[in-house]
């Protein structure tokens, strides 16, 4: 009687847990049709995301303080692991990902950005000692053929002569590898810090990284021209900085971190179907077949991860 009665809380739970890892995936597509419209309003490339992330540090700093005083609990080896190393990888994230969007298009950039499994499944090998199979080695193919096809097969956002979309392919390609840099550091880090601490370290890090090389470089980020302008950043912290890690964690507290990161996978087709609605960037059919082997190639790696950690060791 009780394990019959706790049956359908237990699907309640993994079908909540899904629901969140998609309300995930969707709210981090909203990151290229956001910055588009920031573009429009006449906000610097260089500095959407120091905004974002500046005011992310400051919305979790203040969650910090009124609910989670251990949240500072931080030692040296975090500040220069995370805080350093990983706010650099986020630091270049930031400005990378928007050249991406800005030159390859929201679509095309988020196909890109997707290679990052693909490096961490390849890196994971000599880095932390995982499996490198077959199977893992053809779903990579798949993905960065289905990355290619869909900058090939996309508009191409802002971008004007071959000049500007070489520098959004080069930004989608730097956004994923410092994204599967920060990837591979969270699963040596999560475990000992916790995943809020983690998020909080690094884009406090990839902040106070930018606001000193932006300056250097001549790109001081400017604040966004109009009210809408600092609405969008808005958007951009509430979403996809802060929204879409809790929104995720809770997915991860219910059901596997594989299934949660699969279901998660929506967030290229969410991304290039509101650029399709709200800034008229098509993709072709080579281009939709290009983002459907991104989204299938990596959804399988993550699948593969999961049978793998099931299948116990031979004796």
């Amino acid at each position: 009687m009780t394990a019959t009665a706790g049956l359908p809380a237990a699907r309640a739970t993994r079908l909540a847990g899904y629901l969140f890892a998609l309300a995930a995936g969707a709210t981090w597509g909203t990151t290229g049709p956001l910055s588009t419209a920031l573009y429009r309003e006449g906000t610097a490339i260089t500095g959407i995301g120091f905004w974002r992330i500046l005011l992310g540090t400051l919305a979790l700093l203040a969650y910090g303080l009124l609910f989670h005083r251990d949240l500072f609990r931080i030692d040296r080896t975090a500040l220069l692991l995370v805080g350093l190393g990983g706010g650099a990888l986020v630091a270049l994230f930031e400005v990378a990902y928007q050249f991406g969007i800005a030159g390859a298009g929201v679509a095309g950039a988020a196909a890109l950005l997707y290679i990052a499994p693909v490096l961490v499944a390849l890196l994971a090998k000599p880095l932390l000692g995982e499996a490198l199979t077959p199977l893992r080695l053809a779903l990579a193919l798949v993905v960065m053929l289905g990355a290619a096809l869909t900058v090939r097969g996309g508009s191409h956002g802002t971008a004007e002569g071959s000049v500007r979309l070489a520098a959004g392919v080069a930004g989608g390609l730097l956004a994923a590898a410092s994204y599967a840099g920060s990837t591979l550091l969270a699963r040596f880090a999560v475990p000992r810090y916790g995943a809020l601490r983690v998020l909080l370290l690094e884009i406090a890090g990839g902040t106070l990284i930018l606001g000193i090389i932006l300056p250097l470089a001549g790109h001081p980020p400017a604040p966004p021209p109009t009210i809408g302008g600092w609405i969008y950043i808005a958007a951009l912290v509430l979403g996809p900085v802060l929204g879409a890690n809790f929104l995720f964690f809770a997915g991860v507290r219910r059901i596997d971190a594989a299934p949660t990161a699969v279901a998660a996978t929506i967030e290229p087709v969410v991304g290039a179907l509101l650029a399709l609605l709200l800034f008229d960037q098509h993709l072709s059919r080579l281009g939709w077949l290009g983002l459907a082997m991104v989204v299938g190639g990596v959804a399988g790696g993550y699948l593969e991860e999961a049978q793998e950690t099931r299948t116990p060791p031979a004796a």
